[in-house]
């Protein structure tokens, strides 16, 4: 929707052939294109697609994609209207590194970072020495960390926060040594190590459950890593994109994420 009036305005042939026909193709069309990865922002976008765009007056189109690293360049570049996929830190550091002006529009859910082992059932139990993997990107990197230090496993220098990286490790009893590894592979990697913190996306698709199986977990409460609707700072304000951020923030969609993910994915607090 957004996406095609833009680009509708922005050729000029195609102006003179609206003009002459008396009226605009990108009027009618009220399509509005959102892109996700697949689990569990597809999911989601594809319920609310089903069951509540229709009622709202929203045409919804859900682009999957394989790589989350695209879908930021896709919404800036006019591919999208908007992106499902991301949490605020990740987003500030993505517009820091590109100047692009993106903007969080409403938190929908938390994918709690959690921590997984094939070795041992505590955290407690990590030998010394002990292989820990994390994932790679700044935010997920910082994020896994303070994971660990909330729960004893290691502590971090005062101030280390959303841009924490093992420099800022002040505390380390048991000499983890950290593998920063792709997201993406984390959970196809976990035998290799003694423990892995994984993003919940990929936790869920590699059969792994943070309410069954990790030894460590996120909890939503004032959690700046909720994932959200994103769109551009010139559309933030547009009426269609208010009213999918209505529907993903309400009633319908936090019983849909509580009955389909039993606590693997968790509604915004």
């Amino acid at each position: 929707m957004l996406r095609k009036i833009s680009v509708a305005i922005a050729s000029a042939g195609l102006l003179f052939g609206l003009s002459a026909c008396g009226g605009s193709a990108a009027e009618d069309d009220s399509t509005l294109t959102v892109g996700a990865t697949s689990v569990p922002h597809a999911e989601i976008l594809d319920f609310v697609k089903t069951d509540l765009a229709g009622k709202a007056g929203i045409k919804l189109e859900v682009k999957e994609f394989s790589n989350y690293e695209q879908l930021n360049p896709a919404l800036n570049d006019g591919q999208l209207d908007a992106n499902y996929f991301q949490h605020r830190p990740y987003l500030a550091e993505s517009n820091q590194k590109t100047g692009q002006k993106l903007e969080f529009v409403a938190g929908v859910h938390l994918e709690p970072l959690a921590v997984y082992s094939k070795k041992v059932t505590k955290l407690q139990d990590l030998r010394q020495g002990a292989t820990v993997a994390l994932p790679s990107d700044p935010s997920n990197l910082a994020r896994a960390l303070n994971l660990l230090a909330a729960n004893g496993v290691i502590t971090m220098k005062q101030g280390a926060g959303e841009t924490a990286t093992e420099k800022d490790v002040a505390g380390n009893p048991k000499g983890i040594e950290f593998r920063p590894t792709d997201a993406a592979a984390l959970p196809r990697q976990l035998a290799d190590v003694d423990a892995s913190v994984i993003n919940g996306n990929y936790a869920l698709e590699g059969g792994l459950s943070p309410a069954k199986d990790a030894l460590a977990s996120e909890k939503p409460e004032n959690n700046p890593y909720v994932n959200g609707l994103v769109t551009k700072a010139e559309t933030k304000d547009d009426a269609q994109i208010k009213k999918l951020a209505e529907l993903l923030t309400g009633p319908e969609v936090k019983k849909f994420i509580q009955d389909k993910y039993q606590g693997s994915v968790l509604p915004a607090a």
